[in-house]
């Protein structure tokens, strides 16, 4: 089985804008549902605090991130910027795309913590085999 391509991202979120970044991410993810169809899964979680949240996205692979880059612009632009301060953390886990490791070089001259994890050990994902299931049906 192959593992899953997998990308979180960690926004420090701007005072007072915590309600309206919920609200946004809302209507992000239902556009993210119904234009990016290869995107497994997209998940945020926010800290104890409300001062920080990671996006959490599950890809079959690094070239599905493209497209999701390409949807993310066309309906955000620089409304994501109205939320967040700085990003404050970029983690890959799977074999980057060339794409992906020049975004991560970016991000760590910016001096966002970027770790990259390409090497899958194993284990096993019922995401992918239920997305793959549905897809030859």
């Amino acid at each position: 089985m192959t593992a899953p391509f997998i990308v979180i991202y960690t926004y420090a979120i701007k005072e007072g804008k915590l309600e309206g970044f919920k609200r946004f991410l809302q209507e992000l993810f239902k556009v993210l549902e119904a234009n990016e169809p290869r995107l497994l899964a997209i998940n945020a979680y926010l800290n104890e605090d409300g001062t920080e949240a990671a996006i959490v996205q599950v890809h079959p692979d690094a070239g599905s991130i493209k497209h999701y880059w390409q949807v993310v612009h066309q309906h955000t632009g620089r409304a994501f910027g109205q939320f967040v301060d700085a990003t404050t953390n970029f983690q890959v886990y799977g074999t980057p795309s060339d794409a992906i490791l020049k975004r991560a070089r970016q991000n760590a001259e910016s001096g966002v913590a970027v770790n990259v994890k390409p090497e899958h050990l194993g284990g096993f994902t019922r995401l992918v085999a239920a997305a793959a299931e549905s897809a030859a049906r």
